[in-house]
């Protein structure tokens, strides 16, 4: 199979779920978007260069809890999203949590300059240009969150913009009493 067509095949596996992901979001009647319980399993190997060139690899954080958020720079969603994540992840790095993001099927600067708007530069967000790693990860689409544990183990998948209650509800159980 010619390297055109696999990645027009990728391009379909991220589409179909991606779509789905979109109506589920438009129709949800709750705080929350769909929370998908899921069945808990090693997260994989994410690494490579950051968007500012650092390397950074989800093994690496391994001991905190991490959110890995998958967004990009043309996801509506995703930028209503920023603003909360941006104020979540000091606030939380305190206790342990470690914020990753993940920008999926996105040029380096639209990336960047989305990053510097949002004054997420502090941040760690690996580029995923072809959508390998979110494939990898098992997302669906644009936005999403995986909640993976000090062990490494992915324990939550939240599918759409993260919310207070989210956070309430599976990563503060997750971290130590204060």
């Amino acid at each position: 199979m010619s390297a055109a067509r696999r990645l027009g095949w990728i391009g379909v596996a991220l589409l179909v779920p991606g779509l789905a992901v979109v109506l589920a979001h438009g129709l949800r009647t709750g705080e929350e978007a769909a929370s998908v319980a899921v069945a808990r399993r090693p997260a994989p190997a994410l690494e490579g260069a950051t968007l500012d060139g650092r390397r950074v690899s989800l093994a690496g954080l391994r001991g905190h809890v991490v959110v890995v958020n998958v967004w990009a720079s043309w996801c509506g969603p995703c930028r209503e999203e920023f603003p909360y994540l941006v104020e979540t992840a000091p606030r939380l790095a305190a206790r342990g949590v470690r914020f990753l993001g993940l920008d999926v099927r996105d040029g380096l600067e639209p990336a960047r300059r989305f990053v510097e708007e949002f004054g997420a530069q502090d941040l760690p967000h690996l580029s995923d240009p072809d959508g390998r790693l979110a494939l990898d990860l098992g997302a669906f689409g644009v936005p999403e969150s995986f909640l993976v544990d000090r062990d490494g183990t992915i324990v939550q998948h939240l599918l759409g913009p993260m919310t207070p209650q989210w956070v309430e509800r599976h990563v503060l159980p997750l971290l130590d009493p204060r």
